[in-house]
């Protein structure tokens, strides 16, 4: 099933409640949260708080996407405010294997991110404990970035890993993808798609949701 992730990156924040509720009345099962510090990437956003305030106007899937520092040291506050996927980057994780341990153990689903440069082997010793991979599409940090191509290869290569070890693990790709890019990126084997403005800068956004998800 392709589930499809709206990015409230590309939201009104002055009305994110309603914009929250807005996709998922339109259709899209989960809500994409991107977290950012300014350290592990160049922006600020949003902390648990917000999460923790928007979580009461529904009950759409939060997949909470930390590109920080020390990840570990976020995991229970998001989870506390209503995260249900945490993915964090294998580039900031001293440790992988024990934050997945931790995020599962504040009850979420455990994500790990790869940057466009990042190698797919620095997953290998991982994969059997995650519940989804996070490929990200575009370098980290900025909305509205161009799609990068070869990661296609990316995504394809990780779906042949996951079906000869018999894993079922989620593909999420992220970055540059519309109702083009996501065609591409479901044939090579990816089935969560994050969407910013390919969602939220549309009039229609059910058409634009159900248009990603290839409908």
């Amino acid at each position: 099933m392709i589930k499809i992730a709206p990015s409230i990156l590309s939201a009104d924040f002055s009305c994110l409640g309603d914009e929250i509720k807005k996709v998922a009345d339109a259709g899209a099962e989960y809500v994409h949260i991107d977290v950012m510090d300014g350290t592990f990437v160049p922006n600020i956003t949003l902390g648990s708080p917000v999460v923790k305030s928007v979580r009461k106007v529904s009950d759409i899937v939060f997949d909470v996407h930390l590109m920080t520092e020390h990840p570990e040291t976020h995991i229970a506050e998001f989870a506390d405010a209503g995260a249900d996927i945490i993915t964090f980057h294998s580039e900031a994780a001293r440790h992988a294997n024990r934050i997945i341990q931790q995020i599962h153990d504040h009850g979420c689903k455990a994500g790990i991110a790869l940057n466009p440069g990042t190698p797919l082997v620095m997953l290998e010793e991982l994969l059997e404990y995650v519940d989804m991979v996070l490929l990200m599409t575009v370098n980290p940090g900025y909305g509205g970035q161009k799609f990068i191509k070869t990661s296609l290869d990316k995504i394809s290569i990780l779906k042949h890993t996951l079906e000869d070890n018999e894993l079922d693990i989620d593909i999420e790709v992220d970055g540059g993808i519309n109702a083009e890019t996501s065609k591409a990126v479901r044939e090579a084997g990816a089935n969560v798609l994050v969407a910013g403005s390919a969602v939220y800068g549309q009039a229609d956004v059910a058409a634009a949701i159900k248009a990603i998800r290839g409908e």
